[in-house]
């Protein structure tokens, strides 16, 4: 049978993991622009050092909103993620990232950006989070952005275009598609 040691042991594995998930539909949710995914990885008053934008959830919401207003897709990619607990109910996680953008060539891109180009920005970095667990859920209580190294450029031929699937900001992603068929009736 399991010992208290053990049950300690697998309980911090079970709060990585919903942490993990947590990481995870904050990616999902910026990437489709689904904010109020975004907003559900946060506490209610929860703080975002987020470069161009400092303060609650509620303006980090509508800054997100602004923000991606033109842009064709997004994709983050989550890679290392180092959880180190302070207690029960309070974890930092520090969470490498490459966040991806594109969106079409505007006006004032011509002089570099042919007709079939997007423009791109990259930007590697790292989420150092406080989360804490209140009322049984892990979410992010305060939020920085380390940023590591950004560019932009152009994406020469990354223009979308032909019968390719390509990825949505809205709920005709193939995802919502998908969540639909699985989970109808449930």
């Amino acid at each position: 049978m399991f010992d208290s040691q053990r049950m300690s042991m697998l309980q911090r594995l079970l709060d990585k993991e919903e942490i993990r998930e947590s990481l995870c539909r904050y990616a999902r949710g910026v990437d489709r622009g689904d904010w109020d995914l975004v907003r559900s990885t946060y506490h209610a008053d929860a703080y975002d050092e987020h470069g161009d934008y400092v303060g609650g959830i509620d303006g980090f919401i509508e800054y997100l909103d602004r923000r991606f207003s033109d842009i064709d897709n997004s994709v983050h990619f989550l890679g290392n993620s180092l959880i180190e607990f302070s207690g029960p109910d309070v974890a930092l996680v520090e969470t490498y990232f490459v966040s991806r953008r594109l969106r079409p060539a505007s006006e004032v891109d011509g002089s570099i950006a042919g007709p079939e180009d997007a423009i791109a920005r990259e930007l590697w970095g790292r989420y150092v989070d406080r989360f804490e667990r209140r009322n049984a859920e892990w979410k992010v209580a305060h939020r920085t952005v380390v940023r590591e190294a950004f560019s932009s450029a152009v994406a020469l031929g990354g223009r979308r275009y032909g019968n390719h699937r390509w990825g949505r900001r809205d709920g005709q992603d193939r995802l919502y598609e998908l969540r639909a068929e699985i989970f109808q009736g449930k």
